[in-house]
């Protein structure tokens, strides 16, 4: 018996594909009256009214330089410190917090942060006379982007609530300090290229957030944002004791989140 070839089905002539797409047609408007407003675009309500800035003061002759130096972009070398091989991990943190307290004396002087340079000669040691150095643990990351690790190295200013934090790069073997910042600090936090510091407010339940970013141009870190924020559910005294001088260690830090975070007494901004 032959095989049969499988049935095709019949070319339509082009009157009856007419009469198909226009039964089709009707088909699919029938469909979409009987299922209603669903589907369509809905209002999101009246489009509130753009309002310009108001420029203030018109006449105001603008100014052409600051009135106040907070040293942005303040970079200097490190003298008297070396870095072997390049390698900023191969660099003494309590050399550097020494090295800072020669270079600037009348900082760490009597009745200025004298405390601090008598607890230097706690550093190194063990035991609870080793927990008396006011250095902090050192923070290793890229900050500058250019493939090597930056160190970012807070010390306590004692007496007092002060806690100091630097940020230091490698250029030439040569040591640079890229930022300097000292406040009452509650929080550091390393994220990208920032450092981000929290420091109490004096408005209850608010604090002050800095948050300094590495300037390939300026090759320093400038502060690129400054601003007053809940503080989270975070209870921090509005007028904490001056006279207390705890230091608590920070955390190890951990590789999947912020690389740096500490907490300290704070005294106020």
């Amino acid at each position: 018996m032959p095989r049969r070839s499988p049935s095709r089905p019949s070319r339509l002539s082009r009157p009856a594909r007419r009469g198909l797409a226009a039964v089709t047609v009707a088909l699919l408007a029938a469909g979409a009256v009987g299922c209603g407003d669903a589907g369509e675009l809905q209002g999101a309500g009246a489009t509130p009214t753009a309002i310009s800035p108001d420029k203030l003061w018109p006449d105001l002759t603008p100014a052409s330089s600051p009135a106040f130096d907070i040293g942005e972009v303040d970079t200097k070398v490190v003298k008297g410190i070396t870095v072997p091989g390049g390698d900023i991990r191969k660099v003494d943190p309590v050399a550097v917090v020494r090295e800072e307290i020669t270079t600037h004396p009348g900082d760490y002087a009597e009745g200025t942060y004298d405390e601090t340079a008598r607890r230097m000669a706690d550093c190194g040691r063990s035991g609870a006379a080793g927990s008396r150095c006011p250095v902090l643990k050192a923070y290793y990351r890229d900050l500058t982007g250019d493939g090597h690790d930056d160190l970012t190295l807070g010390f306590r200013q004692l007496p007092g609530n002060l806690t100091a934090v630097r940020v230091y790069t490698v250029r030439k073997d040569r040591l640079v300090q890229v930022m300097a910042y000292e406040d009452a600090v509650s929080g550091v936090e390393l994220a990208g290229r920032s450092v981000i510091i929290r420091a109490p407010s004096e408005v209850a339940g608010y604090e002050y957030r800095l948050q300094w970013t590495w300037d390939p141009q300026q090759r320093a870190m400038l502060l690129t944002h400054d601003e007053m924020l809940r503080a989270g559910g975070r209870k921090l005294s509005p007028h904490p004791s001056p006279t207390s001088t705890t230091s608590v260690s920070p955390p190890p830090a951990t590789p999947s989140s912020v690389s740096s975070s500490f907490s300290a007494p704070a005294s106020g901004r």
